[in-house]
């Protein structure tokens, strides 16, 4: 099991039309580019998904036809998250789990529960699961960050938790959950700028924004790193870094949706409260992608 999420996962946009409604050819089109880019597993639903904006039925919605649109080529990760542990465990029998591998679940957000309260919601899921687990710490978007020690916590007494997204953006952090973990414990980067340094210190690699739009090269960097090939892994890094710092500069998925805006993919309507880049912003990001000469715009 915890094989299919080694190596890079895509956490998803969902393309949106001029009146903001879900865009499914521009879905379907991304769909088969990542799948054809060697992404390792998709994620539906995601941060990057913009699902807090999206009804219950959009998400549903969104989930199957990416689920007919892959037809079991690559693992389906789904999230699943909040800060309502009862709702969230309700709502397990509310998806549709036909062709979903695992579950992504962030830790509770705006309620800033302590340890012991993210340790009490995790086993509350563990416990009435349907898929398998990868926890997501960003705490950078929910207000508190699940220690090393809560993380291996629920590594080691937790039978459906199989991993961890970690977005911290601390490797110190990262190190202590990769030193302790159970060996079949998956630590997976959330944090696209830090994963060359996070594979060097053991972890399994990346859930991806920046894939969305490079899948081919990002994958072929986690692959080389999986490998011990540093050296190349160093080479693609340096291609992108920089477009993955523009990418995050006006927020996410804002910058990611400029650059597949760019590769004819889909446009960059995204949802209030977010609002797409700036001129200024998005010319930075078109003059980085050509001068990397990984595209030809």
């Amino acid at each position: 099991m915890q094989n299919q999420f080694k190596g890079m996962g895509v956490a998803m946009v969902t393309p949106f039309s001029e009146d903001k409604k879900i865009d499914y050819k521009s879905l379907e089109q991304l769909t088969n580019y990542l799948i054809r880019g060697k992404t390792d597993y998709l994620v539906v639903m995601g941060t990057t998904g913009e699902s807090v904006t999206l009804s219950a039925e959009e998400r549903a919605a969104v989930l199957e036809f990416i689920v007919g649109v892959n037809n079991g080529k690559v693992p389906i990760v789904y999230g699943h998250g909040g800060h309502n542990t009862g709702q969230l465990i309700r709502d397990f029998e509310n998806v549709n789990w036909e062709g979903v591998d695992a579950i992504l679940s962030v830790s509770p957000y705006y309620n800033k529960p302590t340890q012991a309260g993210i340790i009490e919601h995790y086993r509350a899921l563990d416990a009435a699961t349907p898929r398998p687990i990868i926890l997501y710490n960003v705490p950078g978007r929910t207000g508190s960050n699940m220690l090393p020690e809560t993380t291996l916590e629920l590594a080691h007494h937790c039978k459906n938790i199989i991993g961890v997204k970690e977005a911290s953006g601390n490797l110190e952090q990262c190190m202590a959950i990769i030193k302790n973990k159970p060996k079949d414990f998956l630590v997976i980067s959330g944090d696209d700028a830090l994963v060359l340094p996070f594979m060097s210190c053991g972890g399994d690699g990346v859930i991806s924004v920046v894939g969305n739009a490079f899948p081919s090269e990002f994958s072929e960097m986690v692959h080389a790193a999986l490998e011990g090939d540093f050296a190349h892994a160093r080479q693609i890094h340096y291609k992108l870094v920089d477009i993955i710092h523009q990418l995050f500069a006006q927020g996410n998925p804002a910058g990611v949706k400029e650059a597949l805006q760019f590769m004819n993919i889909c446009q960059t309507h995204v949802r209030l409260p977010l609002v797409p880049m700036t001129k200024d912003g998005s010319q930075k990001l078109y003059d980085l992608m050509r001068e990397s000469g990984l595209v030809k715009l």
